[in-house]
């Protein structure tokens, strides 16, 4: 099995995460690197390694124990999903969209605050939903973009729900949202209409999650994108489409408070870059060395441009690992400013070095290295995605990062 991405001495890894994290390995290394090149090639959902995951407790990882899950915190699903990462990118991504849905309701929302009767009332209906994923396997989504500002919260989120008798009617649209047509439950971010007059306000989000089954629900477009084609992020048509107030996923404006209070629950894309940047450096060892499988076993490492290659990208590796564990390990309710900003700084290095490691790998390596019948190639172009993943873009982290270095809160120019 492949050393760890993180050792657990090295890293002081609690035993939760060394046990989870060693999981991960054995379950990528057996069951989804044979199948990765399979759901690229075919730009299809990984239905099948879901059905394994499910068998083996990973889809319950963000549900608390008391509720039946394996109880993971922030960190240590972080440092799970990259170990995935290395073995299938879009399982890993996919995989991050059904876990945010727990994260989210579960260990986040008790870092903050509510009325006891309101929480009370979250914790019945979170349980029905994490029901679902423990007794019947059912896979939730996580579609933010719609083509505006809301995604990066610069604007209210443009679907829109309405109270109705027992319930919210819901209209929209969500674009490259992953798994469409393949989860069961759509936990869709929207914005409560109070008044058809007044102006939509982020406040007044909802986190709702909507039957795939439901009335009005439907899935446009084509996939062929240039990687993560097994996400299968399709466009989600929702025309008035009626859900009970049992859907909630979090309580009526909780989801403002948590992106305002708890930033890092942005970052949870980032592990799956964070583990194809080690598969890429892994890859280039491998093949230097004449160890990897599928190609003859000839050694290239004695060239010293060859060296040097690998040399930056160990370099490269090492910073980018540093600088996320430490993002990581800080997540939590009400960040320092210096924490928010090391978030962005973290979350924008794993995207571009991602690619960075994966470029230099493939010209390290030379032509042989690009046949589709390994997997550099794939890795490569999946690593290109990275920087464009809302709702922390490269750029969006780049602009946030500077300004906020430079101004102190209230100020302007």
């Amino acid at each position: 099995m492949p050393a760890p991405l993180f050792d657990p001495g090295a890293f002081r890894l609690t035993p939760e995460e060394a046990s989870l994290t060693a999981q991960a390995r054995e379950f990528g290394e057996a069951v989804l690197a044979p199948r990765a090149a399979r759901w690229d090639r075919e730009a299809s959902f990984p239905t099948e390694n879901y059905r394994d995951m499910q068998a083996n407790g990973l889809l319950g990882i963000g549900i608390p124990k008391d509720d039946g899950g394996l109880g993971a915190g922030f960190r240590a699903y972080c440092l799970t999903a990259a170990e995935l990462g290395r073995f299938c990118g879009a399982t890993a991504l996919t995989w991050n969209m059904h876990v945010c849905s727990t994260l989210w309701s579960g260990p986040l929302t008790e870092d903050l605050e509510m009325p006891e009767a309101v929480r009370a009332g979250h914790r019945r209906r979170r349980r029905l939903h994490y029901d679902r994923i423990l007794q019947d396997g059912a896979i939730y989504s996580q579609p933010f973009s719609e083509g505006g500002a809301a995604a990066a919260g610069g604007t209210a989120f443009g679907t829109t729900a309405r109270r109705v008798p027992g319930g919210y009617r819901v209209s929209g649209r969500k674009i490259f949202a992953s798994l469409a047509g393949h989860a069961d439950f759509y936990g869709i971010l929207c914005t409560e209409v109070r008044d058809e007059d007044a102006r939509l306000s982020r406040r007044d989000t909802l986190y709702l999650a909507i039957p795939r089954e439901a009335e009005g629900v439907s899935v446009e477009g084509e996939w062929d994108p240039l990687g993560m084609r097994g996400t299968v992020s399709r466009t989600l048509v929702f025309r008035d489409v009626f859900v009970e107030e049992d859907a909630a996923l979090m309580p009526p404006g909780l989801y403002f408070q948590a992106a305002s209070r708890w930033p890092h629950m942005f970052m949870t894309l980032s592990p799956t870059y964070m583990g194809i940047a080690q598969a890429a450096y892994d890859f280039t060892i491998a093949y230097l060395r004449g160890e990897q499988p599928g190609t003859p076993p000839v050694k290239r490492r004695m060239y010293p441009t060859k060296q040097i290659a690998v040399a930056e990208m160990r370099i490269m590796l090492e910073q980018t690992k540093a600088l996320w564990f430490q993002a990581i390990t800080e997540a939590g309710p009400d960040p320092s400013r210096e924490q928010v900003q090391r978030a962005w700084a973290a979350q924008h290095t794993v995207m571009e070095n991602a690619a960075a490691i994966a470029a230099k790998a493939v010209r390290t390596c030379g032509g042989q290295a690009m046949l589709k019948s390994l997997p550099l190639e794939r890795l490569y172009r999946d690593a290109r995605c990275g920087s464009l993943m809302l709702p922390w873009t490269a750029e969006l982290c780049v602009d946030r990062l500077g300004r906020d270095c430079l101004y102190e809160k209230g100020e302007t120019d």
